[in-house]
């Protein structure tokens, strides 16, 4: 039970997934905070007409100091509203930007959505981004957004906004892998790395057939037999663990893995992820096609889902649309060797041998590590996945949520 008068103000107005992630993590480990929430449904107007539900909600509370929210909130339009809020600190927090966010095409662009974001990023005292890729692809687009304003446009806002800007990844918190559950998988941190050859050098480096309804979950796990020196050639289990939507591009994914099979590649498939109500039309195609190499499919519960992670080998992206990608550090933690797209976050996080720059190359790695699993359960993937943990971050989380401004 919270004892002290409440200092900090936690505003959602999408409180799913990372964003209630990060708001259950403060909320547990900061001292304070009290927390408004509005539930993860129609984005669109949660991103419209949350500021005017929070001005008649939030309490007037006098022992406030912050204010937290994520970029989803028009904090310009609560500040408003709600004049006794102005005087708080007020941090703005980006899980990702709408003037990067991609779009099938750019008249499909609703320029609101782009334009409240820049507004409330006025009114900040704090301006929090999760990566150096999502502050400087927001910064360096405002100029050319704020040209699709007919005339009268504004000057030198990236200018008034960069002063107040930083970068503080997102905290996870990890599972404890100390003890890996796949006897054959190599499962250490950096600081443990052997000497070994470097998969990315040189060339780019079955289950049953029932047809079931391709939305729905499924896991058929194979055991694994301990001590079996035939486990180093088990099929490679490659894992997909994103959203069902189209900004993760599912159908590179899907297209790449249909060509293994043509090309009678073996390997084992888990796609994971949370899947809406509007499912991407590939996935249908991909659960009939891929079936016979299918071990999980649909959203998992948060210790089954740590266990497909524990037993697969590759993790990948075929993202266009990535700020961070816990889903990613989570899998590389946990001991997968992850293949990312040479773009978006990727490039800050992982090591060039980890990251592809085409379908082909994509497709050629796969193909090499299917034909060799035992070379990638071997690796330990160079990523010290401590730098992202709340441990590591808290100290400066603390800050953030202090009364003093960076």
């Amino acid at each position: 039970m919270q004892s002290e008068a409440p200092r900090v103000l936690l505003v959602e107005p999408f409180y799913g997934g990372s964003h209630k992630q990060l708001i259950d993590l403060l909320q547990q480990n900061i001292s304070g905070c009290s927390v408004f929430t509005l539930p993860a449904k129609k984005w669109h107007w949660r991103a419209r007409t949350a500021a005017l539900h929070f001005s008649q909600t939030l309490p007037t509370c006098p022992s406030h100091r912050v204010l937290f929210s994520s970029s989803v909130l028009n904090l310009c339009e609560l500040v408003a509203l709600r004049p006794d809020l102005a005087h708080l600190k007020k941090v703005l927090y980006f899980h990702e930007n709408q003037l990067l966010y991609p779009v099938r095409k750019d008249q499909e662009r609703d320029f609101q959505y782009g334009y409240n974001q820049v507004l409330s990023c006025l009114v900040s005292d704090v301006v929090v981004f999760n990566s150096v890729f999502n502050m400087n692809s927001f910064l360096s687009s405002i100029s050319s957004f704020m040209k699709k304003i007919p005339d009268h446009r504004p000057k030198d806002l990236d200018q008034l906004i960069r002063p107040k800007c930083v970068v503080l990844y997102y905290p996870i918190q990890f599972p404890d892998v100390s003890r890996p559950k796949v006897e054959y998988k190599v499962v250490c941190r950096p600081e443990e790395m052997p000497d070994e050859a470097q998969i990315g050098s040189g060339e780019f480096p079955s289950s049953g057939n029932q047809q079931d309804d391709p939305h729905e979950s499924r896991t058929d796990q194979r055991p694994v037999s301990k001590g079996d020196p035939g486990d180093q050639m088990k099929p490679l289990h490659i894992v997909w663990p994103h959203r069902w939507e189209h900004d993760k591009n599912p159908e590179l994914f899907f297209s790449t893995l249909m060509k293994l099979k043509e090309k009678e590649v073996d390997f084992n498939l888990s796609v994971l992820g949370e899947n809406f109500s509007e499912v991407p039309g590939i996935f249908s195609e991909a659960r009939v096609r891929l079936d016979p190499h299918i071990l999980n499919w649909g959203f998992l519960s948060r210790g089954a889902y740590l266990d497909v992670l524990l037993q697969a080998d590759v993790v990948v992206s075929t993202a266009s649309h990535e700020f961070f990608g816990v889903a990613m550090l989570e899998a590389v933690h946990c001991g997968c060797y992850p293949l990312c797209p040479k773009a978006l976050v990727y490039p800050e996080i992982f090591p060039a041998e980890y990251l592809y720059s085409t379908p082909e190359q994509l497709f050629k790695q796969l193909q090499r590590l299917c034909r060799r699993p035992d070379i990638v359960r071997r690796h330990v993937v160079k990523v010290d996945t401590s730098s992202y943990s709340w441990a590591s971050l808290k100290v400066h989380y603390e800050a953030l949520l202090s009364t003093r401004c960076p």
